[in-house]
Order: structure tokens, then C-alpha cells, then sequence
């Protein structure tokens, strides 16, 4: 029997609700919750799939226990796992303190998750070694929201969007990062084209295509263009002077700093021009309704508290704060990093938006919780913590639910760190990801789906998690996972005393949190579970008596503050850490694709995922590709002060000349070399502690590796690539990825300076089902090349290529045609990039993955007359998320061109 149940989204910070159609063991399929605020139905491509991601064959199942470094973990049951744990940390604690031992943890936990965690390192343990991986995604958005206007809360809502007049999107490819707002986004903007959009962003993405104007920056100049802007509105009276005597402190100092920064210099500084820098100043100067949305460009950064406090410095100087359709509004990057930072979840915060260095706020907590005290001692932020797990000062470490050896930079320390640390736990929904190579004990979690708890999105609303479906194998939820262990630690370090951690559900750990609430600007304390299921999701503030949350903060004007009064920020530009030079003449931007996330241990199970881009490519400006002779789809050797990398380049027109992109998704297990932070640096921003994730300086050359690999294999993929991944440790060159609208199937590309040995390859043959049955092969030792094609039922179901790929395209389109007739096999093993009169078979790409459309259907319908409208009537693209909807309209605008050729 199918049933539903509503719950939200996994991914991003946008929070959409989303109806699970389940029978009860396994997930069937879902949709968007039209009564959810958040997306009123709407899902991105990420979302809409959501039920095709999970694989079992990547789930961890059972707890898994390594005994001494270098041996394989075998399998145990959870009290002995736990048992063990808590021996090891007991004893490293009475060994070496309480700040031997720490905590990294994630902003996909629930809230539920968040508080277990902060009462077990702050309260039992006795550390503020408790960090999480919002670290390197928001931690400067609280920093500018707590220093300017006195608490980390965004002051707007999603209605905003539509309200507005003038909307500013800084650092964010909107489109790509949180599809469902830009859908309403656009919506809004049809309804009322006179509302005005500035996008700042050095590259040229979908979502500076509908901009009025597109300011592309020089990478990390963000600073100097809002001082610049300031100036102008100063200077042409476009500032609100009464608000500012009223509201605000610290403008005259600030206004003495922008005075230095003239629009010439500013227009030079940034790489843009004087009347685009003007016009910019105007349409935020005239605007009755002033927003502005931000995310990575401007938190990633060595100066990323700066550039928040700056923007912000925009609305207080002309009021645009505290009414409808206005407001600085920094758009979250997972689905509960506010979860995290309103239980405490950063190593400097404490729950309830207190922190860590406040002796009072110490007390409070510590009275609440019944212990003596908290710790005084400052935790370590992420950075700062791997490094002290490097070095020896961290001698046992606890991971739940994030993958610091793909997202954290200058991967090459931390995968030095997680292996000479003596006790690494894991604990993890997905087996396969980088992290989990390093766990000496791995502890299966709950995922999307399983589990029970809340979650806080980009615009203040708390939703209910619901659980659809039971767990697979003994994988738990994990708060219970946390108290479990919290438990059995409770019995080394408090024998006897009453535990703090008997908590029998999620709603437990959420009753007794939120009065830890009350009284403070994020006051919840007037939520339970059956409110939310009776009103619906909530925005915070909400205490005891409210019948609906708060929409937006400030409209009184008074702000948590000392005195009330919000403060201008005077900061100085500063330059990145690492400039062009002659060594390293390239910038390096790093950034999210349409449908993969983070370090893809979800997405990256959904072949359909991978439709629109399959691999990781280096992008670059053409001009630079011609000065160093490079083609597209060559091998490059990507070089930055700390590492190195080896993919395929491609020519990019949305970078300038001295630029380049990089997507953030590949980590060591998709990509060989340990992926894409490999090269980025771990400066931080003095203030948040976050990392410069998205400024790198490089190089890049050719590579020429003549021996090239291609194969394709279908059926029990993760078992596939679990065991085929370590055997391409001897290639220069390795990507994995998945492939296949209607079969999965995994895709392995490789090269390498000199063919394998024979071993080698028959070791590969074997795991790839070539090595015996129906396989059709050919061999050539002279020049090491070989191909293998394996057919069953009449199609292919796996293929090798070695040696040489040039028919890698036309046979993996017949694969995915699901044919392979007598007629073609004799081609099978040609030489030959296609055979005769069948020169159109190939691959194709996905455009649509929500209704799983490919472009040559697309161009199809394009070349039979259909507009948009007819597009999406027929064939159904751009009807779900509307992710794709841009390059759909790119296309139409080609085809002219094309009719004329």
C-alpha cells in the first residue's frame, strides 16, 4: 500500500517541504508539499529525485571496528562499538584533558542531533572542541549579522524576493545554489519587469542572465565595490540620514573611510566601469524597497566578515531594513546550518545564540544542564582543529555526517591528519565516502527518510522531519547514536550521578533545548512538534502565546544590541591572500553545479545526477586556453602552492581573461588526487575562522599521457566502484562517474604515460565482467591496445576500451540505445570513432533531470518550431524546477543560427 508523508528536503537551506510516497520499507517517489511556505510545491532537479539517490550498495549498514591502524575493519554490534569508544575517549580524556578529544559535525544533522552533541562536549566531556562543517560556509554570515545589527538572525523572509524593488545577489549563482527561490525570483520578475536585478559575480552564470545588471568583479574586490557604492549614495544624498541618527552608531567614522574610495578608483580596483558602478548606486539609491542575497562568493573568503559588514553597511545607511521586500538576507548553504549555529554548534557558540567566551552566558547553560561548570578554554574551529589533529594535540576525533577529506582545503594535511590520528569515529550514513577510509570505527546512521526531528531554513522557518521509512540494516538515528554513546561515556567520567542524556526520542531532546531559547532573540520556546503539525512551519521568534512566527526582524528599529542601535562597520579593502604573480597567474574559483551536492555521497549515487555534467572540467577563459595551446577536452595538469591535479579542460565564456572554475563536487573517490581542495588554501578569515575556498591562485599545462582507458559497465554499481576505484591509483589520470537515463551504469575514464601491465588489466577485466562469457575482444600487444564488449540479450551491458578511445561515444550510445544488432557488431571492435551511416550514435546530454529530457530531444522539437511554451508542453522540460530553463532559451536563441548554416 502507498502511503505519504510530508517532510522536507536534505539538501540546501531553502527548506522545502517535500511529500515522500513510501509503502513503508522503501521510498517510491516524491514530490514537492504545496503547503509547505518555503517552495509551495516547487522542487529543484537535486530535490525531485530524491528518491532515486541512497543506494543501498553505498549505505553503511552495521558498525564496523578496526583494532590497530593499517587493518581492516571487520564488523561488531553496537554495544561493543560503543563500549569501545567510549573506553578510548575515557581514556584519552584522563590521560591527556578534556581538549584532546573534539567534535566535527555537519549541517545536514537536525537540531535534535545538534543539541546531543553540544551537551556531550560542553557539558560531559568538558571541551568547546566542537565544530561544525558550517564552519566553511556561513560562519562569516554570523559574524556580519552579530557585529552590524547585534545577532545572527536574517532579518527577511522569502516573500521578500517578490516584494522588493531593487534586488542585489552577491557571491551566489542563485540558479544552481537554491534553484526554488530563483524560480521565484523569476516569477516575480515577469509579474513586474520594473523591479530592477543586480547580480555581482565575476563569472557570467545563469543567474546574471536575468539581471539588469551584471557587475563581474574581480574575484575578491567585493569590499571595495560596496565602500564605492556607499560613496556614491553619500554623495548624490541617497542615504537615509534620519534612520541613521535614530537606529545606528558608527557612521561617522565610516563615512570618513569611503570617502577614499572614488568611483574611478573603486571602477579600476574592481575591473568594472565607473558608469556600471553609477548605475548600480542609482538603482539602489531609488529603490522604495532595497534587498540583498549573498552566499559563498562573499563568505569564503580571508575577508569574509568585512565583506558581510560591508553589504549590511548598504541597507542601514539608506534604512532598507525591517520592512517588506527589503533587508540583508544571506541565503544558507545546507539544510540546517541555522540549526546548528541556534544550538551552539560553532566551537565559540553556545545554545540559544550564547557564547562560548561569555562567562554569563557559561553560567547560564551550566545551570540549566546541572553541572558545575562549562569550559573556559576556547574550542578550535575547523581549521584550526585538523591542524591540531596533524600535529598530535587531538589524539581522538568524532565525525557525524560531513566529509572533511573532500570539502575541507588543502586536502593534502588532512588526509595527513585522519591517518595519524590514534582514534578516528565516523559516523555515517554513506560507507563510500573519503572520510570513511580513515574511520577507525564507522557507525551507520539514519538518512533522508529515516528520521525524526526539526530543521531551521535560510529564513528563520522550523519545519517537522518526519520519518517515512525504517532504516536499512542497523543503522540508527543520530541523536540516538550520540546518547547511546553519551551514556556509556557518562559511566567513566560521572559514575554513579544521574545521566544527563536519557532522552527516548528526538522530541525530547527538542523539548528540553527550547527554553534555552526563551527570553533570547531566537526565542522558540512557544513550539512543539503538534503545533507545527497544526500551524504549519514556523519562523522564530515564536514564544509561549504567539499564533504565527515572525516574518521579519526590525521593522521597530530597535535591534539587539547594548544600546539598541544597529553599528556601522569600518573596514578597509583587502586584497586576497594570494595575488596574481608570474608562478601562479590564474584565479580559481570553485562553486556548486545544477544537480550534484557537496561532495556528492547522496547525489552521487543517482546516475540521471550526472546528465548535464558528467565529469569534473576545468573551465577557462578561450584566451587563455590559446595562450597555452590548449584544446577542449584535453588533459591539463592544474598546479596551486599546494598540490596538484590532472582532468580535462573546457572553454568557457562566462570567465574573464586570468580566470578560472573549478566545480566543488569532486573529492578523491570520483576524481584521483584528491580532488578539487587539493589546491585551495586554509587561510582564514580572522574574525569567523572561515576559509578562502574560493580564491586560489594556479597554473595550468598540458599533460601528455598517450595511453587513454574508457569503460562502461552496468549492474551492482557500488559494489563495482567500490572495488574497481583503489586499481586506478597507478593511472595519472582516473574520474568516475555514473551514466544512463533509463540503466545505471558506471563510467571510468583514465590515462596514464605507459599502458598497465597485463596483470593490471586482466585485474580490472575481471571486476568489470570482461574477463569470461559472452565478450566479444580484441587485442593489439604491439600497440597496448585492447577492447572488450560484453552483450547479452542483444545489447551491450559492458565495455573496455584501452589504449586508444575513439570509439568510446558511439558505442556508449549504443549502450544507451539498448541495442546492438548483427548488423552494427561487426563494428564493435573498429578502429573508428562511429561505422558507416551511423556517424549521429552517441552520447547525449540530460537537460532536464527532473522529467529526465535530453537535449537532442530538445533540439528536436527546437527544429521542428516549438517556442518555450511548445517545449514544455510536449516534452515537459522546464516545467518542474526550471532549472534548465535558461539553457533552453539559450538554445532557441541559437537556432537561427543553426537554420542558416
Amino acid at each position: 500500500m502507498r502511503m505519504t508523508t510530508a517532510s522536507t528536503c536534505c539538501y540546501c537551506g531553502v527548506g522545502c517541504g517535500v511529500l515522500i510516497e513510501h509503502d513503508g520499507e522503501r521510498i517510491l517517489d516524491v514530490a514537492g508539499d504545496p503547503s509547505h511556505p518555503a517552495n509551495l510545491g516547487k522542487l529543484c532537479s537535486k530535490g525531485s529525485t530524491l528518491h532515486l539517490t541512497g543506494d543501498l550498495g553505498a549505505r553503511a549498514l552495521y558498525p564496523e571496528l578496526r583494532l590497530g591502524k593499517g587493518l581492516a575493519r571487520g564488523r561488531t554490534d553496537w554495544a561493543s562499538a560503543l563500549e569501545h569508544a567510549a573506553s578510548v575517549f575515557a581514556e584519552t580524556i584522563r590521560e591527556h584533558g578534556p581538549d584532546s578529544v573534539a567534535f566535527y559535525v555537519s549541517g545536514q544533522l537536525l537540531t535534535e542531533d545538534y543539541y546531543a552533541f553540544n551537551k556531550l562536549a560542553r557539558a560531559l566531556v568538558g571541551t568547546n572542541n566542537l565544530d561544525s562543517n558550517s564552519r566553511l560556509c556561513m560562519s562569516s554570515a554570523v559574524v556580519g549579522y552579530k557585529r552590524s545589527l547585534g545577532a545572527d538572525a536574517p532579518p527577511c523572509s522569502y516573500e521578500d524576493i517578490e516584494q522588493a524593488d531593487c534586488l542585489l545577489i552577491a557571491g551566489s549563482n542563485m540558479a544552481y545554489a537554491h534553484p526554488v527561490l530563483f524560480r521565484r525570483l523569476e516569477e516575480a520578475k515577469a509579474k513586474r519587469p520594473e523591479m530592477t536585478i543586480i547580480v555581482v559575480d565575476p563569472r557570467r552564470t545563469d543567474t546574471s542572465e536575468l539581471a539588469d545588471l551584471h557587475l563581474p568583479i574581480l574575484p575578491g574586490t567585493d569590499v571595495a565595490l560596496f565602500h564605492g557604492l556607499l560613496h556614491i549614495l553619500m554623495w548624490e544624498g541617497w542615504i537615509d540620514r534620519r534612520f541613521i541618527d535614530a537606529h545606528t552608531e558608527g557612521f561617522d567614522a565610516l563615512k570618513s573611510l569611503v570617502r577614499d574610495y572614488t568611483p574611478a578608483m573603486v571602477a579600476d580596483l574592481c575591473g568594472i566601469s565607473v558608469d556600471d558602478l553609477q548605475t548600480c548606486a542609482r538603482l539602489i539609491g531609488s529603490a522604495p524597497a532595497f534587498l540583498s542575497l549573498w552566499c559563498m562568493g562573499l563568505n569564503q573568503s580571508t575577508a569574509g566578515s568585512a565583506k558581510n559588514s560591508a553589504l549590511i553597511n548598504l541597507h542601514l545607511a539608506t534604512g532598507q531594513i525591517g520592512k517588506p521586500g527589503a533587508g540583508p538576507f544571506s541565503l544558507t548553504g545546507q539544510p540546517n546550518a541555522m540549526g546548528g549555529r541556534e544550538t551552539g554548534s560553532l566551537s565559540n557558540l553556545l545554545p540559544g545564540h550564547r557564547d562560548a567566551a561569555n562567562a554569563e552566558h557559561r553560567a547560564e547553560v551550566a545551570a540549566y544542564w546541572g553541572v558545575e561548570q562549562l569550559p573556559e578554554q576556547p574550542g578550535l574551529p575547523a581549521i584550526g582543529l585538523f591542524e591540531a589533529v596533524r600535529a598530535g594535540k587531538i589524539k581522538a576525533l568524532w565525525i557525524a555526517c560531513t566529509n572533511p577529506a573532500q570539502s575541507l582545503p588543502d586536502q593534502q594535511k588532512v588526509h595527513e591528519a585522519l591517518a595519524t590520528c590514534p582514534f578516528v569515529v565516523v559516523q555515517e550514513a554513506f560507507f563510500t565516502t573519503e572520510t570513511c577510509r580513515h574511520a577507525d570505527l564507522l557507525l551507520p546512521a539514519a538518512s533522508w527518510g529515516e528520521k525524526e526531528g526539526t530543521v531551521t531554513n535560510s529564513e528563520r522557518r522550523i519545519s517537522h522531519v518526519r520519518r517515512a521509512v525504517p532504516a536499512p540494516g542497523e543503522a540508527r538515528a543520530d541523536w540516538a547514536i550520540t546518547c547511546d554513546f553519551a551514556r556509556r561515556l557518562e559511566r567513566h567520567l560521572r559514575p554513579g550521578a544521574p545521566s544527563l542524556f536519557a532522552f527516548e526520542s528526538a522530541e525530547a531532546l527538542f523539548e528540553e533545548y527550547k527554553p534555552l531559547t526563551a527570553a533570547r532573540d531566537l526565542d522558540y520556546s512557544g513550539l512543539s512538534y503538534a503545533l507545527i503539525d497544526t500551524l504549519g512551519p514556523q519562523q522564530w521568534p515564536f514564544p509561549p502565546g504567539s499564533e504565527l512566527g515572525t516574518a521579519r526582524l526590525y521593522g521597530d528599529g530597535v535591534f539587539p544590541t547594548a544600546n539598541g542601535r544597529a553599528r556601522f562597520v569600518a573596514e578597509h579593502y583587502q586584497a586576497p591572500k594570494e595575488k596574481r604573480e608570474a608562478r601562479y597567474p590564474l584565479t580559481l574559483n570553485t562553486g556548486r553545479l545544477r544537480d550534484q551536492w557537496h561532495g556528492m555521497s547522496r547525489t552521487g549515487t543517482a546516475a540521471r545526477l550526472f546528465g548535464h555534467v558528467e565529469e569534473a572540467l576545468l573551465c577557462m577563459n578561450a584566451e587563455d586556453m590559446r595562450r597555452r595551446r590548449l584544446l577542449d577536452g584535453q588533459l591539463v595538469k592544474m598546479k596551486s602552492r599546494r598540490g596538484s591535479l590532472i582532468l580535462p579542460v573546457q572553454k568557457d565564456d562566462s570567465l574573464r581573461a586570468g580566470q578560472a572554475f573549478l566545480p566543488m563536487h569532486w573529492g578523491d573517490r570520483f576524481l584521483k588526487g584528491l580532488g578539487s581542495n587539493v589546491l585551495t588554501l586554509a587561510s582564514v578569515d580572522p574574525l569567523s575562522k572561515q576559509p578562502e575556498l574560493k580564491h586560489a591562485g594556479i597554473e595550468v599545462e598540458r599533460v601528455e599521457l598517450p595511453w587513454q582507458f574508457f569503460a562502461l559497465v552496468e549492474g551492482d554499481v557500488q559494489r563495482r566502484f567500490e572495488a574497481l576505484r583503489p586499481l586506478f591509483e597507478t593511472f595519472d589520470y582516473a574520474s568516475f562517474s555514473l551514466g544512463g537515463r533509463e540503466r545505471s551504469a558506471l563510467l571510468i575514464r583514465g590515462a596514464r604515460d605507459a599502458a598497465p601491465t597485463a596483470v593490471e588489466l586482466d585485474a580490472i577485466d575481471h571486476l568489470l565482467g570482461l574477463d569470461e562469457g559472452p565478450v566479444l575482444a580484441y587485442d593489439d600487444p604491439r600497440r597496448a591496445v585492447g577492447k572488450r564488449v560484453r552483450i547479452e540479450d542483444g545489447r551491450i551491458v559492458a565495455l573496455r576500451l584501452a589504449g586508444e578511445t575513439a570509439a568510446r561515444q558511439w558505442l556508449r550510445g549504443l549502450w544507451e540505445s539498448g541495442s546492438a544488432d548483427a548488423e552494427l557488431r561487426r563494428w564493435l571492435l573498429a578502429p573508428l570513432s562511429a561505422p558507416p551511416g551511423n556517424a549521429k550514435i552517441g552520447t547525449d546530454r540530460t537537460l532536464c533531470n527532473c522529467l529526465n529530457v535530453s537535449q537532442s530531444a530538445i533540439c528536436a522539437g527546437i527544429e521542428r518550431g516549438l517556442d518555450l511554451t511548445g517545449l514544455k508542453q510536449e516534452l515537459g522540460c522546464g516545467t518542474s524546477c526550471g532549472s534548465c530553463v535558461p539553457e533552453l532559451k539559450r538554445l532557441l536563441a541559437h537556432q537561427p543560427e543553426r537554420a542558416l548554416l
